[in-house]
């Protein structure tokens, strides 16, 4: 396993955490956590009390950031500690769990190096031969939210056999405890990209193809996917609808995401729609995506600033490249 008991990496290896750089995080994500409560606040009925908890995920989108920016959200440093942060630091103040990643090799890397605390989420789009790796390798893997196929679902359900029997296999009678300690599952979660937008150019099912409910009654069904869970839908919208999103005028892709997952749980046959989660949102319009119903978001520049380009990013900065 790629972990200690308490969740920690299983590398000696320092990951330098720059404070000024931390606090700046710390209170990005914060600051989207609050726009998050605002939105889901004023999605009810003037007058009407909102329930104190808020149902929606943030997953901060940390694609081609290197990994002291995860571990300095996952592991906010105590006030008083120094500049230089451990992976396996000792008791540390509670932070974020959830982060999206859109290229398999980088999640690989970064999952090795992290803690298994994390609750990793793949979000960008998976070829069928990244399918059994990503699934078999990464031990905290949360969620896959790009599938569309019933060839890629059939995939994920093997890798992720293939790594519960590897846990089973190291840790025996042992298994069912550690998987608790260091909160992983056997089921892995799945959304079904649907193309709401209708571009070439976007992955994704279309709203109105019968292949959306084959596809979600395959993975439903314990007899042909049991290690994987339809967790919802999810959907990359227009650039140019983002846009122009506001209060006033809300996302199309949105409305047609919400209808597409009220349909579906229709003709599941669910007594509850809400069963079916919708992930939609970005750093541009997640607000109106949680007005709009949205119960996770995807924030990725809001929290960490600009990406640089893919040729230049480092999993791990400079100084910690040369420790190894």
């Amino acid at each position: 396993m790629s972990s200690t008991n308490d969740g920690t990496a299983p590398s000696d290896m320092k990951i330098t955490i720059n404070p000024q750089r931390a606090s700046a995080l710390l209170q990005n994500i914060s600051s989207v956590q609050q726009r998050v409560r605002t939105a889901w606040s004023s999605s009810f009925p003037p007058g009407t009390n909102p329930p104190a908890s808020v149902p929606v995920r943030v997953v901060a989108v940390s694609k081609l950031k290197p990994a002291s920016d995860i571990l300095a959200l996952h592991r906010p440093a105590a006030p008083g500690d120094g500049e230089a942060s451990s992976a396996a630091a000792s008791e540390q103040t509670p932070g974020h769990d959830h982060f999206g990643e859109n290229y398999v090799q980088e999640l690989l890397e970064k999952s090795r190096l992290l803690p298994t605390t994390i609750k990793w989420h793949f979000i960008g789009g998976l070829q069928s031969n990244k399918c059994v790796p990503v699934t078999r390798d990464v031990d905290s893997l949360w969620a896959v939210e790009s599938v569309d196929s019933e060839k890629k679902a059939n995939l994920l359900n093997k890798g992720r056999a293939e790594r519960n029997e590897r846990l089973r296999k190291e840790h025996g009678d042992r298994w069912p405890q550690i998987m608790d300690e260091n909160g992983l599952e056997q089921q892995l979660r799945v959304f079904i990209q649907v193309n709401t937008s209708g571009e070439e150019s976007k992955s994704g099912l279309d709203p109105n193809s019968p292949e959306l409910l084959a596809l979600a009654r395959l993975i439903r069904d314990d007899g042909r996917c049991p290690n994987l869970h339809l967790q919802g839908l999810m959907t990359i919208g227009a650039i140019a609808r983002s846009k122009a999103t506001s209060p006033e005028t809300e996302n199309e892709d949105f409305i047609t995401l919400r209808s597409t997952r009220d349909r579906l749980a229709a003709d599941l046959g669910l007594q509850n729609k809400d069963e079916l989660e919708l992930s939609m949102g970005m750093s541009e319009d997640f607000e109106s995506a949680v007005r709009l119903g949205s119960r996770e978001v995807r924030v990725g520049s809001t929290i960490f600033g600009e990406r640089p380009p893919k040729k230049d990013a480092k999993v791990l900065e400079q100084t910690e490249q040369e420790k190894k």
